[in-house]
């Protein structure tokens, strides 16, 4: 689905919704508590990154640079797998085109089996801050500046799936850095704060017509930091499947407006394969400052020592 309007800011719906928040929060809040009674300890190293608004905040491209920096294998559940996607879902098929190692499905088992191995390395897992089933051993929080927290409501009156007091539970925060910021957007002092930069490496100039398409949980972060001259935005709903009626409407569109289709990496993995030949996306380059990497590297190594 579209992400909705109220997410970002307070409308009269919103505010109704609010009932409904209540009843989500303790619903979640029950099944964290039964979940957290058979909690798998894994004996190799497990970092979670995560987030606690309902997606689109630009988590899995920094997944990817820490899968790399530890040569890790990332576990995940895979969302909306299809044929486009090798069946393992859109976020998996990226990482596991720059060949990381990508196990899909039910986290708990892969962690099972990951830990069958030798390696020691840590594993990483894209999303699962509130599955408390496993025992996290670094838990790091993405946000976007831009996004902040929405309009601050839980779902379904909001994007937050927890409450903000829920920071508390992690080890550290990642801060995707942006020209604006959110409104009412701060994070608390007593834990680690570092920050992230997006650049969009497009595959056409400042002078080509495009016509940018996305199926994302929030498709106007990408519209806007295009450096190519739009010409038309078209938004689909998150995870989105093409179909050849979609795709072909899309052709018929840029050929009328001497245009070039332009998306993302995500929404390209989903793209059949005839249409991947004809349409290029513009790749997300996600850069955490090196302060970081020595924090969580520092971190990886004392645990390792006391699972040793």
């Amino acid at each position: 689905m579209k992400t909705p309007k109220w997410f970002l800011k307070h409308n009269l719906l919103s505010l109704v919704l609010c009932l409904f928040s209540a009843f989500y929060f303790v619903g979640t809040k029950l099944v964290f508590n039964l979940r957290k009674k058979h909690e798998y300890v894994s004996k190799r190293p497990v970092i979670c990154f995560g987030n606690i608004l309902s997606g689109g905040v630009g988590k899995t491209p920094i997944v990817r640079q820490v899968a790399k920096f530890f040569d890790s294998p990332v576990v995940m559940r895979g969302y909306k797998k299809t044929k486009a996607t090798s069946d393992i879902g859109d976020e998996a098929k990226m990482l596991s085109n720059d060949g990381i190692q990508v196990h899909v499905g039910n986290r708990k088992n892969n962690l099972i089996l990951l830990n069958k191995q030798k390696s020691k390395s840590p594993i990483i897992m894209d999303d699962g801050f509130q599955n408390s089933s496993i025992k996290k051993d670094i838990s790091v929080l993405v946000f976007d500046e831009d996004i902040g927290f929405g309009n601050g409501f839980l779902l379904p009156a909001g994007p937050l799936r927890e409450p903000r007091s829920a920071i508390e539970r992690a080890d550290a925060v990642i801060v995707i850095k942006r020209k604006n910021i959110a409104h009412g957007f701060s994070l608390p002092t007593n834990i680690p704060i570092f920050n992230a930069y997006n650049k969009e490496i497009c595959p056409y100039g400042e002078e080509t017509d495009v016509i940018a398409f996305a199926g994302i949980g929030y498709p106007e972060k990408f519209f806007k930091n295009i450096p190519s001259h739009i010409i038309e935005k078209i938004s689909f709903p998150d995870h989105y499947q093409y179909t050849d009626v979609d795709i072909k409407a899309l052709f018929e569109k840029a050929q009328q407006k001497n245009a070039k289709l332009l998306t993302t990496e995500k929404d390209w993995v989903r793209l059949p394969d005839w249409a991947k030949k004809e349409i290029r996306f513009s790749a997300l380059q996600t850069d955490i400052e090196n302060v970081f990497y020595d924090w969580l590297k520092g971190k990886v190594n004392d645990i390792v020592s006391k699972k040793s």
